[in-house]
């Protein structure tokens, strides 16, 4: 059994150099994304409630109930 998966995984990926390129670019991409969204989801984890997305809605609803200056 490990040798039949182990001679298809040989076949699919290592056999030939293009398909071996292939996967490397392709498990870059997807390990640069993965880490990326652990990385982001991490951060804001760590900063909930300091980030302008958190604290957005307190100026916004500030803004809209003071009165303009340049109204007459």
């Amino acid at each position: 059994m490990a040798s039949a998966l182990a001679r298809t995984t040989y076949n699919v990926f290592f056999r030939r150099s293009s398909n071996y390129l292939v996967g490397i670019f392709a498990g870059a991409f997807a390990f640069e994304i993965a880490f990326d969204s652990a990385a982001d989801r991490l951060w804001d984890m760590a900063n909930k409630g300091r980030q302008w997305k958190d604290i957005r809605s307190k100026y916004i609803q500030a803004a809209d109930s003071e009165p303009a200056d340049d109204e007459e």
